[in-house]
């Protein structure tokens, strides 16, 4: 199963918050994500993990549709890695 954006501001309402201002609450936590990683910065969220921004450098690819071969330019990704918390809840040891 997928949780959804949908499904986050279901659970903030049902801690006592309107509908109207669980979505602002999650959007607004999203648009400060999303601004400190565009600017380079990581995000740290104690007990969850750590959003990176990492540089994949220039390499070849190919076209998919064609075959054609052709030289894919650098470009910046979002990792995560969970901390230690998050491992081992997923991994049932807390």
């Amino acid at each position: 199963m997928t949780l959804t954006k949908n499904d986050i501001v279901m659970r903030v309402s049902e801690m006592g918050f309107s509908k109207q201002r669980s979505v602002d609450i999650v959007e607004n936590l999203l648009v400060i994500m999303k601004d400190t990683l565009a600017v380079g910065e990581d995000v740290l969220i104690s007990r969850f993990g750590k959003f990176c921004i990492k540089t994949k450098g220039e390499r070849k690819g190919r076209n998919p549709a064609t075959g054609d071969e052709m030289i894919l330019r650098d470009r910046k990704v979002v990792t995560f890695k969970c901390s230690g918390k998050l491992r081992d809840r997923i991994n049932g040891d807390d």
